[in-house]
């Protein structure tokens, strides 16, 4: 259950992230198209397979989300600028 709980608060920290990365303007127009289908097919009715059909419905949105956020974030550069 600790596995679980601690992989939600990643994705929802990730999810942050992408939000972040969306508005900022160095952000290359690909990694932010991506953002924003994954962040809408994550809040989205509509799915791939549908969420009724037992074990397999959710199996989508656990595999979909995921990968899609890990492409999103590998889509956005590192920054080398310092703060001051």
């Amino acid at each position: 259950m600790n596995k679980l709980k601690s992989f939600a608060r990643k994705l929802k920290k990730n999810l942050f992230v992408l939000y972040l990365a969306y508005k900022d303007s160095r952000t290359p127009l690909l990694a932010k198209i991506v953002a924003i289908c994954v962040v809408a097919y994550a809040f989205s009715p509509i799915d791939l397979i549908p969420d009724f059909i037992p074990f397999i419905g959710y199996l989508d949105d656990l595999i979909i989300v995921p990968l899609g956020i890990s492409l999103a974030l590998r889509l956005i550069p590192p920054t080398n600028h310092r703060r001051t």
